[in-house]
């Protein structure tokens, strides 16, 4: 008797383990699908257009996707969410906002890509990534879980254009520890404790 309790009792763990891993890939399959649906939406001219509830990204759809920090990037949030972190972790959340502005800003803006994947790796085919963390040669592999939790949150808020942009629109940004030549070229817009953020002073994005 008691070992066909042990043995149901299994089953039903199994079961339920069965279910949740279930409803986990279709809540990361939901938030993904949704995440480009949003970035196609702000790459079109009409993509300051509030978003539509049925498109919202969720917390719980948003800690479904890439939860190891170690999936490949080919989906919108874990790109945005992998360069607000290696780009700024371990600083203010307002840091961490700023750059999310910055990717969101650039895309399907003249001179740079359509996706948010694209924008990420941009530059990656030269060696002169537009990012630094995506062409260092290290391991992008998360190591603190927290600070990958809340990049993810920041990313959702992105694409679901309710975080604020606290850098005025700036498609550049540097180190405050850095003085980059190009710096000069361009008007500065806004800057944090970390960073200093740019945009075109007329000219052309480059």
């Amino acid at each position: 008797m008691r070992l066909k309790w042990v043995l149901t009792c299994f089953a039903i763990i199994l079961l339920c383990g069965q279910v949740l891993g279930a409803d986990q890939e279709k809540k990361q399959e939901v938030a993904e699908d949704k995440a480009h649906v949003l970035e196609e939406k702000a790459a079109e001219k009409d993509g300051e257009l509030p978003v539509p509830k049925s498109a919202v990204i969720t917390p719980s759809e948003a800690q479904a996707v890439d939860p190891a920090g170690a999936a490949p990037l080919d989906d919108a949030i874990t790109c945005l969410a992998r360069s607000i972190y290696w780009e700024a972790k371990g600083v203010a959340p307002a840091n961490m906002e700023a750059v999310a502005s910055v990717v969101m800003n650039r895309l399907g803006h003249g001179g740079f890509p359509d996706t948010v994947c694209a924008v990420v790796k941009q530059g990656s085919e030269t060696g002169s990534c537009q990012f630094s963390w995506w062409c260092d040669g290290r391991a992008d592999q998360v190591k603190e879980d927290d600070e990958y939790a809340l990049s993810k949150e920041i990313a959702r808020k992105a694409l679901n254009k309710q975080l604020k942009d606290r850098t005025h629109g700036a498609l550049y940004f540097h180190d405050r520890t850095v003085k980059p030549a190009w710096a000069k070229k361009y008007t500065r817009t806004a800057e944090t404790r970390k960073f200093l953020f740019y945009k075109p002073g007329g000219g052309k994005a480059q």
